[in-house]
């Protein structure tokens, strides 16, 4: 264990590097600082000495290591907008997104496995076609067409959600404010979270499938039922936990990516998360924020992977985690 946590910490400080060595690498074709500092009224003189003085005249290498060196310190640049540093803003916006996040996740989880385990008992079933059916036409559908969709409908037409906004909140510790403690905050994360769960959730439950029905014509699952094991046994405590198996896999690296699929549903309902101020950020070309934005979700995507292989190893025995980071 100890040696593969060892190895998966030094990829990850090689994956941070490249990340973070892209991030720098782009503001420079994001605009001119100055301009957002300064606008547009000061002389090209006065414009090359504020150069001088922040180090913009440095070479790339020299501006990189300056700026690797902050990172490092917590420091990852002042928000041109907020007059705060990058990170704090990024932390004050974090756990509206991780809520978000994580209310997905609850709805993705609670409608993939029992609908995939069902359609893979019962293929032919009617059910079974409408619910694949139904997966496909989620797949298909942008998330921001179905958030706009989900608002028309139960919140323009029918009233019963509100459309925007992240409603009452209860502060919990340092930044985090969280929705879950009211009915209020209950109502306003419901539509985004299902919005955001309509893009992986067809996903899960096609791949739950597959994998079970896999997992059904294996011998030990006939042998289990040659035995006379209960059927629903079988299948949700013996065949169910196999077919986690790379469910896990896929599922760490996808609630991942949700962290940055939700720009669009923040955007449409105007949930205040980090997704919906790295737009604000890249409209009034705020570059330390944008930097700071991604690598942060780079470090987000890091750790999750790093958790889901230690999790991958501990749920499935056979597996040599020391191995695993070879």
């Amino acid at each position: 264990m100890f040696a593969y946590l060892a190895k998966r910490v030094i990829q990850a400080i090689a994956v941070m590097f490249v990340i973070s060595l892209i991030a720098f690498a782009i503001q420079g074709n994001l605009g001119d600082p100055l301009r957002e500092l300064v606008g547009q009224s000061v002389s090209e003189e006065v414009r090359q000495q504020l150069r001088d003085e922040l180090g913009l005249n440095d070479s790339f290498v020299t501006q990189y290591l300056r700026f690797a060196g902050n990172a490092l310190q917590g420091d990852l640049g002042t928000s041109y907008f907020f007059k705060e540093p990058a990170l704090d803003v990024i932390l004050k916006k974090l756990p509206a997104t991780l809520e978000l996040v994580f209310g997905a996740t609850l709805i993705i989880i609670g409608f993939s496995v029992p609908l995939g385990v069902y359609t893979a008992i019962k293929p032919d079933s009617i059910l079974s076609r409408v619910i694949m059916g139904l997966s496909i036409v989620g797949i298909s559908i942008p998330v921001f067409l179905t958030a706009i969709l989900m608002i028309f409908v139960f919140s323009v037409e029918y009233g019963w959600f509100p459309s925007y906004g992240r409603g009452d909140t209860v502060h919990v510790w340092g930044y985090w404010e969280t929705n879950f403690a009211t009915a209020d905050g209950w109502m306003h994360i419901i539509l985004p979270s299902v919005a955001l769960a309509s893009i992986m959730l067809p996903l899960f439950v096609r791949l739950i499938r597959a994998e079970m029905m896999e997992v059904l014509q294996s011998e030990y699952v006939k042998y289990a039922k040659a035995k006379g094991i209960n059927p629903w046994r079988i299948y949700f405590v013996h065949a169910l936990k196999n077919t986690l198996l790379p469910v896990i896999t896929v599922g760490g690296v996808q609630i991942g990516t949700m962290v940055a699929y939700t720009i669009l549903t923040e955007t449409v309902f105007q949930w205040p998360g980090m997704g919906f101020m790295f737009l604000e950020a890249v409209n009034r070309v705020d570059t330390p924020l944008i930097v700071a934005y991604l690598i942060v979700v780079g470090f987000i995507f890091v750790v999750t992977n790093t958790i889901v292989d230690l999790i991958y190893g501990l749920v499935n025995p056979t597996v040599n985690i020391a191995r695993m980071g070879a």
